[in-house]
C-alpha cells in the first residue's frame, strides 16, 4: 500500500523529456513506482487533466530570520515552491558571537528591507555557530530549507569591528575565515555567499562586511570550496566585474564549484548590454566553467516609500539622509542650497562615484498618495507629475514627499525587459531563473510568484518556454547546480518533493497587504492561481493553498565525500 497515491497526471519529469500520462507512488517520502499502478493507497490524489511536476526549488531568497518563526516560509510554498535557499548576498544570521547578534539583523534589515522591530521581536538567536543555527530550524519546517553562509558573518566573526573598515585581512584573518566556510560547508551548508553592491549599508550606515575587502579577498576564501569539494559561490551585484574582469569565472576556477551571481537584466540605461552579457555567458560556459547569472522571470517594478528607499543609496548626497528619520528627512529636503546637491546627482548625473547613475524620473511612477488633494497624481510618472505643475523635476518630487511625510507609493521601474527579450533571457541554457528574493523587500514587494509567473506568462501567454523546459529550469537545474541530488526529479528512489497544479490557470495573484509580521507590522502576501497541492517528502503540505497542517519539511544540507 503507498502512502501517497497520484492518479492520471501528466508527468513533467524535470529532465526536460516530453511530458507523460502516468501514476506516482509514494512510500516513507519517496517516490518508489511510475506507471499504472493499481494498489491502494491512504491517500490519493485524481490529478487528471493537471501536471504533475517536482516541487520548484527557489534559489534566491532571505528567509533567515522569517523560517525561524514561519516554519512555512509563506508564502512560496503556496506557489509550488518545495525547497527554499537562502543567506544569499554575503547576509546570514550565522556565525555569530553573542554580541554580534544585533549587527548582523541590521544588515539584514537595512539591505533587505525588513522591520527591525520584527526582527528583533521574532528571532529567537538560540545559536552562534552556523552547524547550530541549522540545527535549531531543523525542527518542525513545513517546507525544505537551505542556507548559505555569508561573507559578512564570516568577515564580522573573524575581524569584529575592523570587518566594517579595513580592507585587507591578515593572512591569519584569511585562514581563519576559510575554516569557518569549511566548517560551516561540514555542517549543512550549501556553499557561500559574497556581494559586490556598494550600495549596501547597515542600519547605522557602515558599509556591509562583505563589501569592504578587494577582490582577492573573495579569490582566496573561493579556495575553501575546492578544498572540500562541495558548495556553490553565489554573489550579489557581480555582473558589471563579470563582464569587465571575469571576476565570477575566476571565483569558479579558483573554488573548481558552481558560481551563481546576480543578474542578467535589461537596463533602459544601456539596452544592448544584456546581449552582450548572455553571448560572454555561453562563451565561458562552452570553455568548461559552471558560470550561471540568474534571471528574474517577475516584472521588475520595486515598489517604495521613501521612509526605506534603496534607489539612492549609491548617490553620495543623498546616502546619509535616507537613513535618517522621517522627520530628518523632511527637514534636509526643505533647505534649497542641499537640494542643489542632491540634483547634481540625481537628476544631472554628476560626481557620482563608478557605477552609480543619475535615476531616471520618467520611470519612477506614483502608485499611492496618502492626500485626496495629490491623488491626479496617481498613475504618473515623477517627469510628469512635476511638469504637471510647471516644477522643475526634484523639487516637484521633494515637494510631493515633505507633503505626504515620505509616505507617497512609488515603483522603480528603471530596470525591465520587453516580452522579446525577457523570453530570450529566460529560454537561455545557459541562465538560471531566480531571485524571488522572498522574505526581502517585504513592506513593498511579493516575490514569492516567481514559479507561477513562469508558468502562467512564459509558458502559457508568451510560449518563450515549452512547460518541460520550463519546469526542468525550476526544478532539476536548480538541484543539480546546488547539490540537491536526491531531489529535482519524478523518478524511483527520488525525494517525493511534487507540486500538481493546472497549466490552464496557474498564475500568481495580486499583492495584497497583511499585518502577520512580529509586533504585528504589515508585510504585503501573494497567493497562487491554480496550484492545488504542494507535497513535502511525501506528505500533502498545501492543499488548495490552505495548510494541511503537516511539517514534513526538513534542512538540505551539504554532501562532501571530504567530510565523510
Amino acid at each position: 500500500m503507498y502512502d501517497l497515491l497520484i492518479k492520471n497526471g501528466r508527468i513533467a519529469d524535470g529532465s526536460g523529456m516530453p511530458s507523460y500520462i502516468a501514476d506516482v507512488g509514494v512510500i516513507d517520502g519517496q517516490i518508489i513506482d511510475i506507471g499504472h499502478l493499481d494498489a491502494t493507497a491512504h491517500q490519493a490524489i485524481d490529478a487528471t487533466g493537471l501536471v504533475v511536476a517536482p516541487g520548484f526549488i527557489d534559489n534566491h531568497c532571505h528567509f533567515d530570520a522569517q523560517v525561524t518563526w514561519d516554519p512555512l516560509c509563506t508564502y512560496s510554498p503556496q506557489h509550488g515552491v518545495t525547497t527554499v535557499i537562502f543567506g544569499n548576498c554575503s547576509l546570514t544570521l550565522a556565525p555569530t558571537k553573542i554580541e554580534d547578534r544585533e549587527d548582523l539583523a541590521m544588515m539584514l534589515s537595512r539591505v533587505e528591507a525588513i522591520p527591525m522591530e520584527s526582527l528583533q521581536e521574532g528571532i529567537p538567536w538560540e545559536w552562534t555557530s552556523f552547524g547550530e543555527y541549522l540545527d535549531f530550524i531543523d525542527q518542525g519546517l513545513g517546507i525544505n530549507a537551505g542556507s548559505l553562509v555569508g561573507h559578512s558573518a564570516i568577515r564580522r566573526w573573524v575581524m569584529g569591528e575592523d570587518a566594517y573598515v579595513r580592507e585587507v585581512a591578515t593572512e591569519s584573518e584569511l585562514n581563519e575565515m576559510k575554516a569557518l566556510i569549511k566548517d560551516s560547508i561540514k555542517a549543512g551548508a550549501l556553499g557561500v555567499s559574497f556581494n559586490r553592491n556598494r550600495g549596501h549599508m547597515d542600519l547605522l550606515g557602515r558599509p556591509i562586511p562583505g563589501i569592504v575587502p578587494p577582490v582577492d579577498e573573495l579569490y582566496e576564501l573561493a579556495t575553501a570550496l575546492k578544498d572540500v569539494g562541495s558548495g556553490v559561490i553565489q554573489c550579489g551585484a557581480a555582473y558589471p566585474l563579470e563582464i569587465r574582469d571575469g571576476f565570477a569565472t575566476k571565483l569558479s576556477e579558483l573554488s573548481q564549484r558552481p558560481v551563481i551571481y546576480n543578474q542578467i537584466v535589461h537596463n533602459s540605461n544601456e539596452p544592448d548590454r544584456w546581449r552582450m552579457h548572455l553571448d560572454l555567458v555561453q562563451e565561458r560556459i562552452g570553455q568548461g566553467y559552471q558560470v550561471y547569472p540568474v534571471v528574474n522571470p517577475r516584472p521588475s517594478a520595486q515598489r517604495f516609500t521613501m521612509r526605506n528607499a534603496q534607489i539612492f543609496d549609491r548617490l553620495p548626497a543623498w546616502r546619509t539622509i535616507m537613513l535618517g528619520s522621517v522627520e530628518e528627512k523632511i527637514s534636509a529636503f526643505k533647505d534649497m542650497s542641499l537640494r542643489e546637491q542632491l540634483r547634481a546627482q540625481a537628476v544631472e548625473g554628476k560626481d557620482l562615484p563608478m557605477g552609480a547613475l543619475p535615476i531616471k524620473w520618467d520611470r519612477i511612477f506614483i502608485t499611492r498618495t496618502l492626500k485626496e488633494s495629490n491623488r491626479q497624481f496617481q498613475g504618473m510618472s515623477v517627469a510628469q507629475m512635476a511638469e504637471s505643475q510647471g516644477k522643475e523635476i526634484l523639487n516637484g518630487f521633494l515637494d510631493l514627499m515633505i507633503d505626504e511625510k515620505m509616505g507617497t507609493g512609488l515603483q522603480n521601474s528603471q530596470q525591465g525587459a520587453d516580452g522579446g527579450v525577457m523570453a530570450a533571457l529566460i529560454s537561455s541554457p545557459y541562465t538560471l531563473i531566480g531571485l524571488s528574493d522572498a522574505g526581502a523587500h517585504v513592506v513593498f514587494e511579493a516575490g514569492y510568484g516567481y514559479s507561477t509567473v513562469v508558468l502562467g506568462r512564459w509558458v502559457r501567454e508568451e510560449k518563450a518556454l515549452s512547460l518541460e523546459e520550463a519546469v526542468r529550469k525550476l526544478t532539476f537545474m536548480q538541484a543539480s547546480l546546488y547539490g540537491l541530488h536526491d531531489r529535482g526529479l519524478i523518478r524511483p528512489g527520488f525525494n517525493a518533493d511534487i507540486v500538481v497544479f493546472d497549466p490552464e490557470t496557474v498564475g500568481a495573484r495580486e499583492p495584497e497587504e497583511v499585518a502577520d509580521l512580529p509586533g504585528g507590522l504589515n508585510r504585503l502576501k501573494q497567493e497562487a492561481i491554480g496550484v492545488l497541492y504542494t507535497i513535502v517528502n511525501g506528505e500533502i503540505l498545501l492543499k488548495d493553498g490552505v495548510h494541511t497542517g503537516a511539517l514534513p519539511g526538513r534542512v538540505a544540507r551539504s554532501k562532501s565525500i571530504a567530510f565523510a
